[in-house]
């Protein structure tokens, strides 16, 4: 049995296909890390949630921010008029709502012991150990799985706060965590989350730094699985392992080993959303 992480989808499942090809996916036998975002801007959101919601146990994934997105979208009937073209497949699809039911009980974190890494959409804020960042997603998860999720959804959205304090609580904490865990990239010295720029590292101002470049973050000893930075590229830190090649505008699809020696593949993809916000 193999055990890949694979990088964000965003509806590409014929560029999924010609990954899992690539690394000989068995489907009987191997098991499948997804780090968020299957859905939203790729033409196949519909058959990507379907294939991963099929493979059952044998599938893992993470809530990123165009997965969240999705859900907004579900719970606010006023806004499924403007959501993304690319999502209008699951919005009229027979199976709908078992397909959001699903999506909707997928965790934010997922850590496995045995195998020794971390997979979570964006990252960890430098502030938080894995015992607290797997509290907060906790959280977060128990409304998302209950029955009132479409009054947390449609509340849920912000920016603020942007900086965590052990004092955040109820609705603010919530927000904090799903920013932090599926929207991070730059950081300042002192945790505070930054949401305007995306490029790769050095286009940012000197203030900001990639969030696991912090000093002393309190995750370092982690080995972290993550996607959501498609402009990252390669990097050499620590025990940070970027998935998100940024496929969707005509860079990589990634799959990485997990169980054994560890290697990445990844394929090319054709650009598919020239213009879009990363």
């Amino acid at each position: 049995m193999s055990i890949f992480a694979i990088g964000d989808l965003q509806g590409l499942m014929e560029a999924c296909e010609r990954l899992l090809d690539r690394v000989n996916f068995d489907r009987n036998e191997d098991r499948l890390w997804f780090c968020g975002d299957l859905v939203n801007r790729g033409p196949q959101s519909l058959e990507v949630l379907r294939f991963v919601r099929g493979l059952g146990e044998r599938a893992i994934t993470v809530l990123g921010n165009h997965d969240l997105y999705l859900l907004r979208v579900m719970a606010d009937p006023g806004l499924v008029t403007h959501a993304d073209p690319s999502l209008r497949g699951i919005l009229d699809a027979p199976d709908r709502d078992e397909l959001i039911d699903w999506l909707r009980h997928r965790p934010l974190l997922h850590h496995d012991r045995e195998l020794g890494y971390t997979l979570v959409h964006a990252g960890l804020p430098p502030a938080w150990d894995l015992d607290l960042a797997a509290a907060q997603a906790a959280h977060v998860e128990r409304e998302l799985r209950g029955s009132g999720w479409r009054d947390f959804t449609r509340s849920v959205f912000g920016n603020d706060p942007d900086t965590w304090h052990p004092s955040l609580a109820g609705l603010p904490a919530h927000r904090f965590t799903i920013n932090a865990l599926t929207r991070m990239r730059f950081v300042t010295s002192t945790g505070q989350l930054d949401f305007k720029h995306k490029g790769a590292p050095g286009t940012q101002p000197p203030d900001l730094y990639p969030w696991f470049e912090i000093p002393n973050r309190r995750s370092r000893d982690l080995h972290i699985l993550f996607g959501h930075w498609s402009t990252l590229g390669r990097i050499r830190s620590p025990n940070v392992y970027p998935l998100d090649g940024g496929c969707l505008w005509g860079g990589t699809l990634r799959a990485m080993r997990l169980d054994g020696v560890s290697h990445l593949v990844e394929i090319d993809c054709p650009c598919l959303d020239e213009a879009g916000d990363r």
